[in-house]
């Protein structure tokens, strides 16, 4: 670049809209789209490690898909290409794959290539970047308004991870204006400007989550407007009006929007909404929809489904679609509506579907001959008796008669179903009546079972094989793990915070349920985490859970210093309670933590009920006074205040959470696990001055040492060795804020 290209592109800089000069820079920079590039985020991990691969971004547009492209071109160290679909052809990707050829074989450095609207790309101009993103020759960045898995090439969406950005919330675009007007080398901030309340509320009202029409307007309003004697400049509602008049309404007549809306208003009227069918009616005329295609979609709905359930619905909608035609624009919105509100409170009936039965069972079935009582008779009745046997109905009481009129094997078929509502309720017993009189006069057919095809004889080794891999307590565990995530299933960028990792149970799964997420997990002893460890390295680097060797007040310092302002959709654990030393300050910490629409989802075993060693045993081998006096010993430690592994239950855990202002919800279950009674775990019953307290501890307050030598060996004769079924009671915590803080709209003045 020369001097002279230089100066041309600080000017172009300096006389670029607002909207392009305030552009985010950086992640720290970029506004709203928490779901995609919030703290913890997949996409903002891989920008910030540098180790991106292949991306679209789908959304309408001022949501940031060039912005975010922009702020990885600023932070790769990868040479970055940009290109515009509606610009570019064919020879400006070869360019593009020359350069990035050239770089990979000479310096090793890698090429991202932006490609804005790739849409606009042909199926030809498409296919000519599949190799060179296959093959890695190029990481390919596109962005879109339309929805890729209609406008991109299939091959190259099966490569990408695709991003859908949403329009920004108000709370957002209050931002946007908030920095405009501070910025003094970007935006107006070197300006003395009073923008009114109102006139604000108006401009990110109307602007309908565009950031970059908001910045269009207030920039209108700014460069329009004169000063005032003392140098300020006032923006009113007037104005802001003036700037902004008609909401930016997403809608392209062959796009996303469009379908959508158009099947929203659709799936309206057929759920007799017509509050719902109004609205969605209203979006498409104002967004300047031809009310001839809604004509057309409701012409088919008072068929479909409609149909007998009021067989006045299909006149009344050609009827307005005729009256239409006749009056035009504006008026002709009135008979549009009354067509849409008079198909949305009919009774609905589908019974017409019957024709889609028949039609399969035509495509399914062989040809089959006209019965030749139906056939005509007027050519060849004399030689062929075609049309003998036919019965006139008109000839008979009420003008019908029984007689079969579906082709032989196919007498007793059943297509109509006539359903209980409107006209069609006042028919159907009748058609069921007649129904049965034409089969009660069938002459033949019938319905045999069919014939079983296959069979295999039973594999003893094989069941042996299945029952050995189909352990019930990995099965239990595996229940218990998926019956967690299901009362609140994360979405696929969430993140998900493990409050007590140990084995990996919850934590892998929350990975396989939120690829685009990101998993934090909590660990407690340096044993497990080097156990999870090891299990993490076998995974790519942005694809591994976050692993954290603390307790939990450790917890609440590191992950605010490890990932600044990150917040947890949801926060899972299995046992977690149970370690909490202090607590109301353990859901403190939970709800420092959470997201504010996050769930917080716990499964504890409640000690207190879990399984008593003494029903373990036969009690044949002790004494009935010392049985008693070990019943009456367990009793006392499951029901014990001091210590606090017992001194909960389900109520406690719910009570903790809503004294803190969450809504929660319990459910308990009885769980059945195998367990090995080996020489050691014995050992560590009956260990003396156990940290905690050993079950012998706990027994030494109840017994005498005799006594609990005598259990002892008692345990070591009956199960030491011995696999036994323990049982033990679980609760599931589902918690959710009571009431979410309100985010309090930004006003500048």
């Amino acid at each position: 670049m020369d001097l002279f290209d230089h100066s041309r592109q600080a000017q172009l800089a300096k006389d670029a809209p607002l909207a392009a000069r305030m552009r985010p820079r950086s992640l720290d920079e970029f506004i709203g789209q928490d779901a995609v590039v919030g703290p913890g985020r997949l996409l903002r991990r891989a920008i910030q490690a540098d180790q991106l691969s292949s991306l679209i971004f789908f959304g309408p547009p001022g949501t940031g898909k060039t912005t975010l492209a922009q702020i990885i071109a600023n932070t790769t160290s990868a040479h970055f290409i940009a290109l515009n679909a509606v610009l570019a052809g064919v020879k400006d990707i070869r360019e593009a794959i020359a350069a990035a050829q050239d770089l990979r074989g000479q310096y090793g450095r890698r090429t991202i290539l932006f490609i804005d609207e790739v849409h606009r790309f042909n199926k030809a101009q498409q296919d000519a970047l599949l190799p060179w993103v296959e093959n890695g020759t190029v990481i390919l960045i596109g962005a879109t308004t339309e929805n890729p898995y209609f406008e991109v090439n299939k091959a190259l969406v099966s490569r990408s991870r695709l991003f859908q950005l949403k329009p920004l919330e108000p709370p957002d675009l209050y931002r946007v204006v908030a920095l405009a007007l501070e910025d003094g080398e970007r935006g107006y901030g070197d300006r003395a400007i009073t923008l009114a309340p109102d006139a604000l509320d108006h401009l990110v009202n109307v602007a309908n989550g565009d950031a970059r029409a908001l910045l269009n307007a207030l920039e209108l309003a700014v460069e329009t407007t004169d000063v005032d004697s003392d140098g300020h400049l006032h923006i009113t509602l007037a104005v802001a009006e003036d700037s902004i008049q008609q909401r930016a309404v997403l809608y392209d007549k062959e796009g996303d929007a469009h379908f959508d809306t158009i099947s929203a208003f659709i799936k309206s009227v057929r759920g007799s909404d017509p509050d719902a069918a109004l609205y969605w009616l209203a979006r498409m005329v104002y967004a300047g929809e031809d009310p001839r295609f809604i004509f057309r979609r409701l012409v088919i709905l008072a068929s479909e489904d409609i149909g007998l359930g009021d067989p006045h619905a299909i006149t009344v909608v050609t009827s307005c679609a005729a009256a239409f035609d006749r009056v035009g624009l504006p008026e002709g919105r009135y008979p549009l509506a009354q067509a849409t509100l008079y198909l949305a409170t009919a009774p609905k009936s589908n019974s017409t579907m019957g024709f889609f039965d028949a039609l399969a069972a035509i495509e399914r079935e062989r040809e089959r001959e006209v019965p030749s009582p139906l056939r005509d008779g007027n050519r060849d009745q004399a030689g062929f008796g075609h049309g003998q046997g036919y019965l006139y109905p008109h000839a008979y009481r009420d003008h019908w008669v029984a007689q079969q009129y579906l082709p032989s094997g196919l007498q007793g078929q059943v297509f109509y179903q006539p359903s209980d509502q409107g006209y069609e309720a006042t028919i159907q017993i009748q058609v069921a009546q007649q129904r049965e009189a034409q089969l009660a006069a069938l002459v033949d057919g019938g319905g045999a079972l069919p014939e079983v095809l296959t069979y295999s004889p039973n594999d003893p080794a094989r069941d042996r094989w299945l029952q050995r891999t189909l352990s019930k307590t990995g099965e239990q565990l595996g229940h218990l793990r998926d019956r967690l995530f299901d009362l609140a299933p994360p979405q696929r960028h969430h993140r998900v915070l493990d409050l007590n990792a140990r084995t990996g149970l919850l934590t892998w799964e929350a990975l396989r349920r939120v690829p685009e997420g990101g998993v934090y997990a909590r660990v407690h002893s340096a044993q497990d985490h080097a156990a999870l460890e090891e299990q993490v390295a076998q995974l790519p680097e942005l694809a591994r859970p976050v692993l954290v060797h603390a307790d939990f007040e450790a917890l609440a310092t590191y992950l605010p210093a490890h990932t600044p302002g990150i917040g947890f959709e949801r926060i899972v654990g299995r046992n977690a309670f149970a370690q909490a030393a202090n607590r109301d300050r353990f859901v403190e910490i939970i709800q420092q933590l959470l997201a504010p629409d996050g769930v917080v989802l716990l499964v504890e075993t409640i000690p207190r009920y879990s399984q008593p060693i003494s029903a373990l045993l036969d009690p044949a081998d002790l004494s009935q006074a010392l049985v008693k006096r070990w019943h009456r010993a367990e009793a006392a430690i499951a029901n014990s205040t001091a210590d606090a592994r017992f001194n909960w239950q389900a109520q406690t855990l719910k009570d903790l959470f809503k004294d803190a202002g969450f809504r929660a919800q319990l459910t308990d279950d009885a769980l059945d696990t195998s367990v090995y009674i080996s020489a050691a775990l014995v050992q560590r019953w009956f260990a003396v001055d156990g940290t905690p307290p050993s079950y012998r501890d706990q027994l030494a307050h109840q017994l005498t040492e005799g006594d609990i030598a005598a259990i002892h060996q008692c345990c070591q004769r009956q199960l030491q060795g011995q696999t036994v079924s323990w049982r033990s009671t679980v609760v599931y915590l589902t918690a959710r804020r009571q009431c979410d803080t309100p985010r309090l709209p930004l006003s500048v003045e």
